[in-house]
């Protein structure tokens, strides 16, 4: 068979599925897939491989390539590597991301953008699957494309045909591929990967309205009588295109003797992980804001964790109780929850590659990893739904799962899976007759992940206690029936703190609870540049809405411990642009925002509260956090362009971040008095400076 090498970089799991659906469909095809993940550099060599590559790469955090890439990133990097470095190279890559971040796909685009530096060439044109409107969308017709761009290029490879450019897939697969424009890659090289306009969006949009119109014949009726377990014409009666059966792998036996002790930090793959207990929570809003937030405190001081302004850590967290036993329940696994979990690998398995799942440990209770190392929340991709299937005796009910994972019924996929969040749990009670056995589930659920949290303390202002600050998220399951559900992290945490929790607004005014103070894990996350700068002299500009203000409590505690302690020092402005939505309700932090402000640590302090009439001392003319940057547009652009300042957003990136950095870009554009591309260029230049920075969140 013709090989080719086939390199997945992920972080939570998404890629290397792709991947390996790859690997799975290449002997079809009559191709044999060489399949790494791209961290596993001994068994691969770039440098001397002679076979085309097929790379899939995800993106994590603001734009960056995933842990699992950061070595391999780093290598091709350096900057000594001749131009010819790749030039035997022939690649195709597929990026996925989501929209809703300003630097889409950046994880791919990276390595995509160095690799063409390096001579290497592509036989197949680069797919951005954009996960804000399914992934599906796009990696499905790449798939179906990747073939015949792999034949193309073996018969070119022989002599028969010399490949100079880049072969693009068939019409219907590159309408909703999203690949880099030729005249725009020189722009895109230039601003460092930062969006020119709004263009991929309005493409999601469209493909995400195409998608839900191709199965409405009549789309009032849809509206009216589709569901999650109910279809009707034209899909009701289409003949359909459904996956491939995944091949099954795991083997898993339930034993009653007893296993390994169980703990928290066996769940973990990362750093070290600190059982810290919780020493304060305090409610910060009012209990008639729309939403409720929380502070709470650590006490870390008989760990070695160390934190500085800006950094982030991980809390390990469980799956809601309540759902984890109405899953054992539906599965009739209730009575054997304390059993032990053994797994292995099916001795006919026809999966490539099979291996053990690395986040479930060996010889632990069943309830203990449907409780601390599986995602029982997360949505089933179609190849699960593919899987459940075969498990589903009724045949209404197995029609609708097959339609739910064909491409013909993606919008209702999108529509009553993928949006509505709707979980394993939630497909169980909707279909009764699927009895999937427990293997599928550990090959198809994916890890339990660790749940980030800014810093929102200084340890020079807390010595010994590291603060954060959170939303409750609450909402509502769009599934039968509907139950208001808690995120996984933030519902186990609010119930977590009820003994020690204090109504008390104002964080600083508030003393340790007396009752038994409870216990949770946190392990240090990677180094970021979200600090403040070396020199405190450099003017700094903080955005931060809501509970994107956190981790500038951090910043200015620090400020003012250290303008304390060396009181001759000079130090430059610092500007606070906090927004929420009522003033009385949910102004989190407001009196030591006040009290920053009026000893001089905070220079300026600029609020919005979008949902007040204009009214009081405080208010400005504003709604929004972009709103009052526009306002003060001449002094954010001094500070930027002539005083070397820093600017750091946090908060919510599905529409804030997108929105400062569009305002940004107005601003440099006017008050430089250049078009919007030269002001996007200024602006990348301040992110490749490490001067424009970001910390966001979907």
């Amino acid at each position: 068979m013709r090989r080719f090498l086939l390199l997945y970089a992920t972080q939570q799991g998404q890629a290397k599925a792709i991947a390996e659906e790859i690997c799975e469909k290449a002997a079809a095809h009559g191709f044999s897939a060489d399949l790494h993940c791209i961290s596993e550099s001994d068994k691969y060599d770039l440098q001397t491989e002679t076979a085309p590559l097929v790379v899939v790469v995800s993106t994590t955090g603001t734009g960056d390539p995933p842990d699992t890439a950061r070595k391999f990133v780093k290598k091709i990097q350096d900057k000594t590597l001749p131009g010819d470095f790749f030039a035997h190279l022939r690649y195709g890559l597929l990026g996925l991301g989501d929209s809703e971040y300003t630097y889409f796909c950046n994880g791919g685009k990276v390595i995509d953008k160095r690799l063409q530096e390096l001579g290497a060439r592509h036989f197949y044109d680069t797919g951005h699957a954009d996960d804000c409107v399914g992934l599906e969308l796009v990696v499905e017709p790449w798939i179906d494309g990747l073939w015949a761009a792999l034949t193309k290029h073996f018969v070119s490879s022989k002599g028969i045909e010399e490949m100079s450019v880049t072969l693009t897939t068939a019409s219907t697969a590159s309408q909703r591929m999203d690949p880099v424009k030729p005249e725009l890659i020189h722009i895109e090289s230039q601003v460092e990967l930062l969006r020119l306009d709004d263009s991929r969006r309005k493409d999601s949009e469209v493909l995400e309205q195409n998608a839900v119109n191709r199965d409405q014949s009549s789309a009032l009726i849809a509206e009216l009588e589709s569901s999650l377990t109910h279809s009707i014409p034209p899909l009701s009666q289409a003949s359909l295109n459904i996956p491939a059966l995944p091949p099954e792998y795991l083997q898993v036996h339930l034993h009653e003797s007893p296993g390994q002790e169980e703990s928290q930090e066996s769940v973990t793959l990362m750093d070290p992980v600190f059982q810290v207990p919780i020493s304060k929570a305090v409610q910060l809003t009012t209990n008639d804001a729309i939403k409720t937030t929380l502070l709470v405190e650590l006490d870390i001081s008989k760990t070695d964790f160390s934190y500085q302004p800006g950094d982030a850590f991980n809390v390990i967290c469980p799956n809601s109780d309540s759902e984890v036993q109405s899953l054992l329940h539906r599965l009739q696994l209730s009575d054997q929850r304390e059993h032990r979990v053994l797994l292995n690998i099916k001795a006919d398995t026809k999966k490539k590659g099979a291996a053990l799942p690395q986040h479930i440990p060996e010889r632990c209770s069943l309830q203990f990893i449907l409780t601390w190392c599986i995602e029982i929340r997360a949505v089933p991709k179609k190849a699960f739904l593919r899987a459940l299937v075969d498990c589903t005796s009724d045949g209404a009910e197995k029609r609708r799962l097959q339609e739910l994972c064909s491409r013909q019924g993606a919008a209702d996929y999108n529509r009553f899976v993928r949006d509505a969040c709707a979980s394993l749990l939630d497909l169980l009670l909707a279909f009764p007759s699927c009895q999937p056995p427990l293997s599928l589930l550990f090959e198809h659920l994916p890890k339990l992940q660790p749940r980030p949290y800014s810093c929102a303390s200084s340890s020079l202002s807390h010595p010994g206690k590291l603060h954060f600050v959170f939303n409750i998220v609450e909402f509502l399951s769009t599934t039968t029936p509907v139950v208001l559900r808690r995120g996984v992290c933030t519902g186990w945490l609010a119930t977590l703190v009820e003994s020690v929790l204090q109504p008390n607004r104002h964080a600083s005014h508030a003393d340790g609870g007396k009752a038994l103070a409870p216990q949770i894990s946190i392990s240090p996350r990677t180094a970021n540049s979200f600090h403040l700068p070396n020199d405190p002299s450099i003017p700094i500009i903080m955005v931060g809405p809501g509970t994107g203000v956190a981790p500038f409590i951090g910043f200015l505690q620090h400020r003012e411990k250290l303008q304390e302690q060396h009181p001759d020092g000079h130090y430059g402005a610092m500007w606070l642009f906090f927004g929420c939505r009522h003033q009385e309700r949910d102004y989190l932090f407001r009196e030591e925002l006040r009290h920053f402000h009026e000893h001089g640590i905070l220079t300026h302090l600029k609020v919005s509260f979008s949902r007040d009439s204009p009214a009081g001392e405080e208010q400005a003319p504003v709604k929004y956090v972009q709103d009052n940057i526009q306002l003060h547009s001449e002094q954010v652009a001094r500070l930027l362009l002539h005083e070397n300042g820093y600017i750091y957003v946090c908060g919510d990136a599905k529409n804030m971040a997108r929105d400062v950095n569009d305002t940004l870009v107005e601003i440099i554009s006017k008050e430089v008095g250049v078009d919007k591309l030269e002001a996007m260029k200024t602006l990348a230049t301040l992110k490749e400076e490490k001067r424009y920075l970001q910390d966001i969140w979907s």
